[in-house]
């Protein structure tokens, strides 16, 4: 990742939430923005608009379509299954909603009250942002003699090393560097790391990651508060998001995942995976899945991703909550290309894929004490998502040959309606206008990447990083 992509570390150390967030979101309503980002904002939603018109003149065409799937047995079975997938994601998406509002996140302990803390940064060509990282973490509002900072460089090819060094010669014995013989993945980093550490807590932090001063003793107050807590996922943002449009898409689309989605997950003690970028885990449940989490293979082939997903669950599996501290902010750099996003998401929907079959074998089975109803209505919400993707890739492409433009206007009519709830959120919660991202963002997914699931149920089993190049972000 090249350094230019780095935002100056003293914009994001303010103790003011406000301020923090000002800062880094403040750049996305300036008048004189980027004038290609209001062209693709305005475009979207007229585009949308335009679509909503056209499939109110199409509705004698669109009701002949489903009378006739109604004429015959496979259409009818079709439309009775669509219909009740449809039912179960509109009422789980209000229990989900009812889950947002009952959430609320730990305020930090005292100091005294805090746990010894690792903090592991495994890097890869990361090149002068892990020296960024790095100081960020240096500077929490953590005590010093409880927080012991590691950082691991997977044999890089760049000057990542260099820059770890010059943090060490900066940070003194706060700092320990350690350096792979070779590029072993982000997974036998982390191991060292674990293996290395002698906190009470560990917390995991990506190498192109920045954090809050607050965000470490936010993260780990629940586990100081909630003996049951065997790991929080921290709140990821967008570091990089005037960078690019990608950026800012993801940024809204971040949010929605972790502020909306989280929450919700987290009031059932069930949050689904603590992402790499920030997470905390109590270093009694690491080890007791240690060795299966270093040795974990599928199809025969040791896992090289998904390490954040496989740890969260071998972690659930234990019996233990898994929360999401909103309060606990980190900003990481995604990437700005659109092969760059297609990669990332590769990967991240490969894990899913080998997670959620993992998390099969353990969900109906008395795996916690409590009620575990929540926890198995997650799971199967993430099953029917991969399981239906065939039948409804098929179906839009069926929709495509045998009726194009009823096609066109009814799924840019459903993206209307579908993604204002999350621009409603993200105006709510941050800004009015680049809360219009989240249309942008839907179309480009629905038409650009919607193939990534189906390809990666079919090679789920392939290795490989995709992004862990010299240039990629991510």
């Amino acid at each position: 990742m090249k350094s230019e992509n780095i935002t100056t570390t003293k914009q994001l150390y303010t103790s003011d939430e406000q301020t923090f967030i000002s800062t880094v979101f403040g750049n996305f309503t300036k008048p004189n923005g980027n004038p290609l980002g209001f062209i693709v904002l305005m475009g979207s939603f007229a585009l949308m608009i335009g679509a909503a018109f056209l499939f109110y003149d199409l509705q004698p065409e669109f009701t002949q379509f489903n009378l006739d799937r109604v004429n015959s047995v496979w259409g009818l079975s079709f439309l009775v299954v669509a219909a009740s997938l449809l039912l179960f994601k509109v009422g789980f998406f209000l229990y989900n909603v009812v889950l947002y509002f009952k959430y609320k996140p730990i305020k930090s302990v005292s100091d005294a009250l805090l746990p010894t803390c690792t903090v592991i940064v495994p890097a890869y060509n990361e090149g002068k942002q892990v020296w960024e990282t790095l100081l960020s973490l240096a500077e929490s509002h953590y005590p010093e003699e409880k927080l012991q900072l590691l950082a691991i460089d997977d044999g890089s090819k760049d000057d990542t090393w260099y820059w770890m060094q010059k943090a060490k010669q900066k940070l003194g014995d706060r700092l320990s560097i350690y350096q792979q013989p070779q590029n072993k993945g982000k997974r036998h980093a982390l191991y060292r790391g674990f293996n290395l550490g002698t906190g009470e807590i560990f917390v995991t932090v990506d190498s192109d990651s920045i954090v809050k001063k607050d965000t470490l003793r936010n993260l780990v107050s629940p586990m100081v508060t909630n003996e049951k807590c065997g790991a929080v996922a921290g709140n990821i943002q967008v570091l990089n998001n005037d960078k690019a449009l990608l950026p800012k898409m993801l940024n809204v689309s971040f949010v929605m995942s972790f502020e909306f989605m989280r929450s919700a997950e987290s009031s059932l003690g069930s949050v689904m995976c603590t992402p790499g970028a920030l997470a905390a885990y109590r270093s009694t449940a690491v080890f007791a899945c240690l060795p299966d989490w270093i040795n974990q293979t599928f199809m025969g082939q040791p896992s090289d991703i998904g390490e954040d997903r496989a740890m969260t669950n071998m972690i659930l599996k234990q019996g233990y909550e898994v929360l999401f501290q909103r309060n606990a902010y980190a900003f990481t750099n995604v990437p700005e290309s659109y092969s760059g996003l297609y990669k990332m998401f590769i990967r991240w929907d490969r894990s899913n894929v080998r997670e959620s079959i993992m998390m099969s074998k353990f969900v109906f089975k008395n795996f916690r004490t409590g009620s575990k109803v929540g926890s198995r209505l997650l799971f199967l919400n993430q099953a029917l998502k991969i399981v239906m993707t065939y039948p409804f890739t098929l179906f839009m492409l069926f929709m495509v040959i045998v009726h194009p433009l009823l096609f066109l206007s009814s799924t840019l009519f459903s993206i209307l309606i579908l993604s204002s709830f999350p621009v409603l959120f993200y105006a709510k919660r941050y800004s009015v206008s680049e809360s219009f991202w989240a249309y942008s963002y839907s179309i480009l997914y629905t038409f650009g990447l919607f193939w990534i699931t189906p390809y990666a149920i079919a090679t789920a089993n392939r290795r490989g990083w995709l992004t862990r190049g010299l240039s990629e972000v991510k």
